[in-house]
C-alpha cells in the first residue's frame, strides 16, 4: 500500500488558499479514481483507490498543518507504510512560484511547519515530496497571511494547472518510478534535479 498525503488545514475558511494546495491535490486525485476522501481514521480523512499498479491510501490529516506528522506516523503505523519507499506528500511551496510543481526525497523541512511535524514524528526526511509552489507574482508582506488568505481569481487558472501536474506527479511515481518521475516533472519545471 502507498500512503500519499495531501497537507492543509481542515476547515472551510482555509479550503481554498495556498496552504492548502496538498488538500486541493488530493480531492483531485480521489476525482480522478472517483472516490471521496471522507472516512476518519489516524486522525485523518481517507480514501482507498487503485492507481496504475498500485493501492493508496489518499490523507488528509485533520491535525492543522503544524500537527501533520502526528496522523502520518499513525497512518504509517496502521497500514505498515515504509516511508521511503511507500509514503508521498503533497505540500504548498512558497519557495517556487505559483504553477511549479517539482519532486524531491531526502530533504530537508525548508521551513514548512507540516513538513517539519512530519521529519519529526516519523525521525526521517527519507519520503518522498511532491512540491507545488504557490509563491505570488509580487514580494510579500507577510507570507504566512498570504499561505492563509484564499487564491485571487486572477490565480486560479495557475492553480488548477499546477493541481494537474501534482497529479500527474504522483501518477508518475506510482507508475513509472520515482527517477523517472522526478526527470519528467522537474525538467517540465525547468530546473534539473538537485
Amino acid at each position: 500500500m502507498k500512503l500519499i498525503v495531501g497537507l492543509g488545514n481542515p476547515g472551510e475558511q482555509y479550503q481554498f488558499t495556498p496552504h492548502n494546495m496538498g488538500f486541493l491535490a488530493i480531492d483531485r486525485i480521489a476525482e480522478q479514481c472517483k472516490v471521496e476522501v471522507r472516512n476518519r481514521q489516524c486522525r485523518a480523512l481517507t480514501a482507498r483507490a487503485v492507481i496504475g499498479p498500485e493501492q493508496v491510501l489518499l490523507a488528509k490529516p485533520e491535525t492543522f498543518m503544524n500537527l501533520s506528522g502526528l496522523a502520518v506516523r499513525e497512518l504509517i503505523t496502521e497500514y505498515q507504510v515504509r516511508p521511503e519507499f511507500d509514503l508521498i506528500v503533497i505540500q504548498d511551496e512558497l519557495d517556487f512560484s505559483l504553477g511549479t510543481v517539482r519532486i524531491h526525497a531526502r530533504r530537508n523541512s525548508a521551513g514548512h511547519n507540516g513538513i517539519e511535524s512530519i521529519i519529526g514524528a516519523l525521525g526521517t526526511k527519507d519520503f518522498l515530496r511532491v512540491r507545488v509552489g504557490v509563491a505570488p507574482d509580487h514580494k510579500l508582506q507577510d507570507g504566512q497571511s498570504y499561505l492563509l488568505a484564499p487564491f485571487r481569481k486572477a490565480q486560479m487558472k495557475a492553480v488548477d494547472e499546477a493541481l494537474s501536474t501534482a497529479v500527474e506527479a504522483v501518477n508518475a511515481i506510482l507508475t513509472e518510478g520515482p527517477a523517472a518521475a522526478m526527470n519528467r516533472i522537474n525538467r517540465k519545471a525547468g530546473v534539473e534535479e538537485d
